[in-house]
């Protein structure tokens, strides 16, 4: 009877070391080395810009919070219309926003050909990127697609002034109704994603609006004669949701 007795009690102190010594292996090789942090990993580049918006599958915004775009200050904006490298840009910081009742400021807007986004698989052949900023940082930008249609005076002004332009920026301030430039409605997809150029930081809030503006034929062929391509290809959504609001 002790025989048997040493002999069980042996056996759990054995399985009680090898399990505490299993226990310090799996904590050793998930610990983390706080003094070297700069070697920590995390999952990178997996909510990028731009996407494919497929309406059928978006979900429709939660109604007990807020939900809308305000924009504010559209017309007369003070800025400077620029050629700035990879894009045609207007910088402004007249116009404000309050989007899904947070408060944002623009910083500028700037025009992608073709569009970035594709709408159930549909390109437009222009989009515009309306960049907004929060006080902590945080970007907002509002998509807008173009289409071929009538002319549009918002978008006439900045080509004037690119065509007197020489080397990059304007020499003086122009001031320019930005109203015209954004659909009627502003319904949109929000998802969150990222910047579509270098660094291509995460964590940019994203609302492609649904409806489209209209450019004519030749204002289109100008803007494409400065960058015929300077569109980021789709990108995976890799199971983030796409929110839809309004129409």
């Amino acid at each position: 009877m002790r025989t048997t007795t040493s002999l069980t009690a042996a056996c759990l102190s054995l399985s009680a070391l090898l399990f505490t010594h299993a226990a310090a292996g799996a904590e050793e090789k998930h610990s983390l080395d706080y003094e070297n942090q700069a070697t920590w990993k995390g999952v990178l580049d997996q909510a990028q810009s731009p996407i494919d918006i497929v309406t059928r599958e978006a979900k429709p915004a939660q109604a007990n919070e807020p939900r809308a775009i305000v924009l504010r200050h559209l017309d007369r904006a003070t800025g400077m219309a620029q050629d700035n490298g990879h894009a045609v840009q207007f910088n402004t910081h007249a116009t404000e926003a309050t989007i899904r009742g947070r408060y944002f400021r623009m910083a500028q807007f700037h025009m992608h050909a073709a569009s970035e986004h594709t709408i159930d698989g549909k390109q437009f052949p222009l989009e515009g990127h309306f960049v907004f900023q929060a006080q902590d940082g945080r970007l907002a930008v509002v998509g807008v697609m173009y289409q071929e249609g009538r002319a549009n005076r918002a978008i006439q002004g900045i080509l004037d002034d690119l065509a007197t332009a020489k080397g990059g920026a304007m020499p003086k301030s122009a001031t320019l109704d930005i109203k015209p430039l954004l659909p009627r409605k502003l319904g949109y997809y929000h998802y969150l994603g990222s910047l579509t150029t270098p660094p291509l930081t995460q964590n940019v809030e994203w609302y492609v609006l649904k409806q489209p503006v209209s450019l004519s034929a030749e204002q289109l062929a100008t803007l494409r004669k400065h960058y015929p391509r300077n569109n980021r290809s789709i990108q995976p959504l890799n199971g983030r949701p796409v929110i839809e609001f309004g129409g």
